[in-house]
């Protein structure tokens, strides 16, 4: 039976840790300046996110670190305007722009080069394509925010064809939510497969594989499973395992492509299966040992992620636990018993979540609420859905960015 490797989660967090001093740094100065000069600075850092967005957008879909990484030395200007069809004074502002955060460098004049971050913007780089993603859409979305949150049909609701993105299309002319969208166009959704992966990278949600017991179980379900992101690396990691990965049929086709290409072993030795579901209206395989959702309970409200989870419950066995691996949200406010679930807690004065240090969690629940009308939850969120399908939490796996939630059947 495999071993589980080795994996530094402490350098992980270290790494945590320099970035809430930062910001912990920047709330004392919050805390510190003038009123004014604080709202209006706030106003303007997200001005300049926003401007950052758009000129990574443009990189992006130019294929700017593309065409500049078969010149290490750096390029012209003239020369890289001719190869991506773009004015050569724009693209020098753009460029220049992105050069203020180290996202390409200006070698000399007029000649431009790649960074270490430029290069997560190569077309082969799956974070990459998750920044492309959230770039060119995400702001739409957003610039419609208010008024989703006024409009008559719009306000109140939780529905998915509600979201915000909806409402952003429906100027446009378009209509349809957002599954719909990338089930129907095969190139979206091979992009949202791979976004997914970069995504996954991008929050090291890999850490799962080194710091759960998979050596104590025999059988895991992935569902929602996608291409496979979390189950073939698992499959290769312990070799013991019996994996059943299941998601829309359509899907499947592609993860069975993408596991003769990246994990065929698995394939020929019979260890992983792939079973057709849409879990609103169809049980799991019966009686596996886990039962695995990341990033699937994050996109729908609490009456659907509800209905998802009561038909895992269904087929559980007595020893079967089910693992939500997701952003948790932390509370801004200090409350009684704060702390006793294991989970970090910042000094005062600082906000018990190390405020903007945590930031990404907030990112990726703003995100959920403008494309698909849905939500990162808190812990305690997490326990009131469980409970009332009858699961109960029983651990918490903090991996610094995202947790793995284990909820085992509630004993009467």
């Amino acid at each position: 039976m495999s071993k589980t490797p080795s994996f530094n989660l402490d350098s992980c967090k270290k790494l945590t840790v320099q970035w809430v001093s930062f910001h912990a740094t920047l709330q004392r100065c919050n805390l510190l300046a003038e009123h004014q000069n604080t709202v209006v600075s706030l106003s303007r850092l997200g001005t300049r996110e926003a401007l950052m967005v758009v000129t990574i957008n443009v990189a992006l879909r130019a294929r700017i670190a593309d065409v500049l990484d078969k010149h290490p030395d750096g390029l012209s200007v003239d020369r890289l305007a001719e190869a991506v069809n773009l004015d050569k004074s724009k693209i020098t502002r753009a460029l220049r722009t992105l050069c203020l955060m180290g996202c390409f460098k200006e070698v000399e004049r007029d000649v431009f080069a790649n960074t270490r971050l430029s290069l997560i913007l190569k077309s082969t780089n799956n974070t990459g394509c998750f920044a492309e993603l959230h770039s060119r859409d995400v702001p739409t979305y957003a610039g419609v925010l208010y008024e989703s949150m006024v409009d008559e049909e719009f306000s109140h609701s939780h529905e998915l064809d509600k979201a915000p993105r909806v409402l952003a299309f429906r100027k446009e002319g378009m209509k349809g939510n957002y599954w719909e969208m990338i089930n129907d166009d095969d190139e979206k959704r091979e992009a949202f497969h791979r976004a997914m992966l970069g995504h996954n990278e991008m929050m090291g949600a890999s850490a799962v594989l080194h710091h759960y017991p998979w050596d104590n179980i025999s059988s895991v379900v992935d569902i929602g499973s996608g291409i496979g992101t979390f189950s073939t690396p698992l499959a290769k990691m312990f070799p013991h395992l019996r994996i059943t990965n299941q998601d829309l049929p359509e899907v499947l086709l592609e993860a069975q492509n993408a596991w003769e290409k990246n994990a065929p072993e698995a394939l020929l030795d019979g260890r992983v299966e792939f079973v057709p579901i849409n879990f609103f209206e169809d049980v799991p395989v019966v009686g596996k040992d886990v039962y695995y959702l990341r990033n699937i309970i994050h996109n729908w409200q609490d009456r659907d992620a509800t209905t998802i989870l009561r038909n895992i419950r269904k087929v559980m066995g007595p020893n079967s636990r089910v693992l939500i691996h997701d952003c948790v949200l932390l509370r801004t406010v200090r409350e009684p018993g704060i702390g006793t679930d294991g989970l970090s807690v910042a000094p005062e004065p600082m906000l018990p979540n190390f405020g903007a240090g945590t930031n990404r969690s907030y990112q990726m629940d703003m995100s959920m609420w403008l494309v698909l009308n849905s939500k990162e939850r808190t812990l305690d969120e997490l326990k009131i859905l469980g409970a009332s399908v009858g699961l109960v939490l029983t651990q918490v796996y903090d991996l610094v960015e995202t947790m793995v939630m284990d909820f085992r059947i509630a004993q009467n």
